[in-house]
């Protein structure tokens, strides 16, 4: 067992939202990036949408960042070991606390200075098949001027996560609406 699984768990079952701060290695966390980079360039990164099937819309005034979906069909060693860590912490958490977690669907995001998305919830309205929501930061040397927090609200008291690399967040998709404030600085992760 890793200790940022536990991590991870413990402070979901605590908080509703679990953080683990060294869930992915510097290594992987710069690789990840570097594959961000290089799909920019080459020009295969997405508009990202809102919506899901027919409904899916590119809409700027609520969502600004590009995607590109992962897919171990891609074969690429660092996106490989990537899913190696989310198979061994999904094993861990389905049979530490029966999650029942089956399958699951990963994309790259950037932001750019500016780029931000709106309040909203990870469950599309019409397909409960997305459970929990899982963000891994790919940012060295972020600070606080760079913005692009990841702000949670909750009853009791809401969040703000700083999009620091290495970190990994965990919550459920129904249930806790979020957003990403605006970034005055490039933000990349694998969401």
């Amino acid at each position: 067992m890793e200790a940022s699984f536990e991590t991870l768990i413990a402070s979901y079952i605590q908080n509703n939202v679990g953080i683990a701060t060294d869930f992915l290695s510097v290594a992987l966390c710069e690789h990840l990036a570097a594959n961000i980079l290089a799909l920019e360039a080459n020009e295969l990164l997405q508009q990202a949408g809102i919506g899901n099937d027919n409904k899916l819309q590119q809409n700027a005034m609520v969502r600004r960042d590009t995607i590109y979906w992962l897919d171990k069909k891609h074969n690429n060693i660092h996106e490989d070991a990537f899913f190696a860590k989310i198979d061994a912490f999904v094993l861990y958490l389905n049979q530490s606390c029966c999650a029942g977690i089956t399958d699951y669907e990963f994309h790259y995001s950037l932001y750019e200075t500016g780029d931000f998305y709106k309040k909203h919830l990870d469950q599309f309205k019409d397909n409960a098949s997305r459970q929990f929501s899982m963000i891994s930061y790919l940012n060295p040397g972020w600070e606080t001027q760079h913005g692009g927090e990841l702000q949670i609200y909750q009853t009791d008291a809401n969040q703000t996560i700083s999009p620091t690399q290495g970190k990994m967040v965990f919550f459920k998709s129904d249930q806790l609406e979020h957003e990403v404030l605006v970034t005055h600085a490039r933000r990349m992760s694998v969401t």
